[in-house]
């Protein structure tokens, strides 16, 4: 679990509702059920005209990864591939298939599959190579919705604003009807400003780190099984697979 994503958001919510109370408001004036639905429905519909539906649902799925990433412990993955290297010089490509069979990630076990079935080192490079780039790319397209809604927020909030205000202007006659008035035009846009910079452009970012680091857990898959192909010296693999860990 990714603590420090939690931390982050708590320590958000806490300095501006701290802010607001350390200042004499109330936290209750913050909460106006009109301009949430202007902000996020608004929202929703401006991240949902722009996307695919696959986008959108993968994009929701990911969500998760904020707290809960992906398992990327390379330290491990080293000492792994270095064992199988030692494996495969004692006996051979085929003394794999028994870590092929206990091989839980799918995109490992098909690269050792084609590792165990001899295929050729730069056939398992072109090929596994391609997987990774599609696999990133699209689960970019997917957390790009998140940094959509980052984007049309606080135009959103603008929005809510502004209709508050001409709900204001309206009833200048009824000083009664001000107050709610004036109260969806400013937290709208708090709402929208602060949805954006605490919510959806941090989540947008997380994700887009979390893709990056399992791109490159999977680019030293690859390497790893290439160099166990090319028959290199398992200390020459462990130093060059060291050099994913900077």
């Amino acid at each position: 679990m990714d603590r420090l994503s939690l931390i982050g958001l708590l320590l958000g919510l806490c300095a501006i509702i701290g802010g607001q109370l350390l200042e004499g408001g109330r936290v209750g004036s913050l909460l106006q059920f009109t301009a949430f639905l202007i902000v996020i429905g608004g929202t929703l519909g401006a991240v949902l005209l722009q996307s695919t539906v696959g986008n959108f649902i993968g994009g929701v799925r990911m969500l998760q990864w904020v707290v809960m990433p992906p398992s990327s412990n390379l330290e491990l993955l080293v000492k792994t591939m270095v064992n199988w290297s030692n494996t495969a010089r004692r006996g051979g490509l085929l003394a794999l298939e028994t870590a092929l069979m206990s091989e839980k990630d799918p995109f490992v076990k098909r690269a050792l599959q084609m590792l165990v079935d001899g295929a050729e080192p730069e056939a398992i490079r072109h090929t596994m190579e391609l997987e990774i780039s599609a696999n990133e790319e699209k689960h970019r397209a997917a957390a790009k919705i998140w940094e959509s809604a980052g984007g049309y927020a606080p135009t959103i909030g603008i929005i809510g604003a502004v209709m508050g205000l001409i709900h204001v202007m309206e009833n200048l006659t009824d000083p009664s009807k001000l107050g709610a008035g004036i109260a969806v035009a400013f937290v709208a846009t708090i709402y929208g400003v602060g949805s954006a910079n605490l919510f959806f452009l941090p989540i947008s970012n997380k994700l887009k780190h979390v893709i990056a680091t399992e791109a490159n857990r999977r680019e030293m898959v690859v390497e790893g099984l290439v160099a166990i192909a090319h028959g290199e010296n398992p200390r020459i693999i462990e130093s060059k697979l060291r050099g994913f860990l900077v």
